[in-house]
């Protein structure tokens, strides 16, 4: 007899959850304090270093973070302290309660909700609709590209600066992926920013699913249903809000869901194990099209093949990949000449001023603040969980990839500053380890981070 599909087990609510133990609740907040620490003395060293005659230039205003300071609210302010609370004070439960399905189906509809709150407390126009309008932005490029194939042979040779027809700031320092998201948003008449803004909003709320069901489909259910509220309320949820950043994590978390889904599907003999592990390398291999440090998602990538013991899935999806960067390199874009170029792109603008010894520490303390005091409470537990069961474990092995993602990017130098949305596809694949927050806490870690997002986003005017 066929085991039960994996997908109809987890409609129902699970056996009571492993308690997380209580103790350490003290090294929990002791590690919160180390982190408001450490943004503190970004934030004293990046202000002393904008000071006139200092000799450093950081070309932040409001270090760490990429922001300006303009306390302010919006809109969106009731709206989001509404979602907020509810969130608050009914997510737990809803996520422990409902069968599973409707579970994430609900965690959508509220990150949907909490990120466009955010986004409209800054107002329509600026927060919204003429966020990816800006000069530095891919709809400004869009217009003027009329013929796609021929913007595909000649990407290569308009990355650098300071010469003729030179691609605009995020246009240069992507692949043509991103670009073309929002070149294909125009020819199916969905032009402008405010259409371009939905489709980042849209695409970003993803994580919200896609970070638990792949908790779920790779073996930890209970787990799943705890960080399941957490991914909804992230405080990354500023940045996700119509940051192309935002729709990158969307994507490439939902390429990672559909490689454990493929998994599961082979482990239980399954229809849909080979077209959900063909979709996850093409959503894959697309992601590394769409920002060349994603890369680095790689590590997350085996952490799921090994969590999922299926390594036809692997198989599929690493040949799906390979056709997608085939694809590119017969329209005439080769990934690593885009590479070499941006790098040096990268070295003619800002990040030439921008010093390695103050953003190799400030980088960490930015991601920081998008991450949350919850999840930096979870990660101190999950680094001083034995380490037995590893391998099997989800919610350890996940997070541990993600921070691995996050160093390599960190040492390599090639994010000074804006980390805060640029390493928002890593920084995701934290939450998973808020499950290993005792039961009794949680909605006081809940409320701490929707309290960051809120702050924040009423005190900045966040970048991009």
């Amino acid at each position: 007899m066929s085991e039960p599909n994996p997908a109809a087990r987890l409609a129902e609510p699970p056996a009571r959850e492993p308690e997380a133990p209580v103790s350490g609740r003290r090294a929990d907040l002791l590690a919160v304090a180390a982190a408001v620490v450490l943004v503190a003395a970004a934030t004293a060293v990046g202000l002393y270093y904008n000071r006139p005659h200092s000799g450093v230039i950081i070309f932040v205003s409001s270090p760490p973070l990429f922001a300006d300071w303009l306390p302010h609210v919006g809109p969106g302010s009731v709206f989001a302290v509404l979602v907020a609370v509810a969130v608050v004070l009914h997510g737990t439960e809803l996520a422990a309660r409902l069968p599973w399905r409707r579970a994430l189906a609900a965690g959508y509809l509220a990150s949907l909700a909490w990120i466009f709150s955010l986004a409209m407390v800054d107002g329509w126009s600026r927060g919204f609709a003429g966020h990816l309008t800006i000069p530095q932005e891919y709809l400004h490029e869009v217009p003027g590209i009329t013929d796609i194939p021929r913007m595909l042979r000649e990407f290569s040779s308009r990355i650098l600066d300071f010469q003729p027809h030179s691609w605009t700031t995020h246009v240069s320092g992507h692949p043509p992926g991103a670009t073309l998201v929002f070149v294909w948003l125009d020819r199916l008449g969905l032009y402008g920013g405010a259409w371009a803004a939905t489709a980042v909003v849209l695409a970003g709320s993803l994580v919200a699913v896609a970070v638990p069901a792949t908790v779920a489909l790779l073996g930890r259910p209970d787990a799943a249903r705890v960080v399941l509220p957490f991914a909804v309320l992230t405080p990354g949820a500023v940045w996700i809000g119509v940051s192309a950043d935002g729709l990158f994590a969307g994507v490439t978390a939902t390429g990672l869901a559909l490689l454990a889904l493929s998994a599961t599907g082979f482990a239980h003999g399954r229809r849909y194990a080979v077209p959900a592990g063909l979709a996850a390398g093409v959503l894959l291999g697309f992601g590394i099209f769409l920002s060349y440090g994603l890369v680095l998602l790689g590590v997350l990538a085996v952490a799921v093949a090994v969590l999922g013991r299926q390594w036809r899935a692997a198989a599929l999806a690493i040949a799906a990949a390979l056709v997608v960067v085939g694809v590119f390199a017969w329209a005439g874009f080769w990934w690593l000449d885009g590479y070499h170029l941006v790098v040096e792109r990268y070295y003619q603008g800002v990040a030439l001023v921008r010093p390695y010894s103050y953003w190799v520490w400030a980088d960490l303390a930015a991601v920081t603040v998008a991450l949350g005091p919850a999840v930096v409470a979870a990660v101190r537990r999950g680094l001083g969980s034995p380490r037995r069961g590893l391998l099997t474990d989800p919610v350890l092995l996940l997070g541990l990839a993600a921070l691995a993602a996050i160093l390599f990017a960190d040492v390599s130098g090639l994010s000074k500053a804006e980390t805060e949305r640029i390493w928002l596809p890593f920084g995701v694949w934290l939450l998973p380890m808020t499950a290993l927050l005792p039961r009794p806490g949680r909605r006081w870690w809940l409320a701490a981070q929707a309290a960051t997002a809120l702050v924040v986003n009423h005190l900045l005017l966040t970048g991009w």
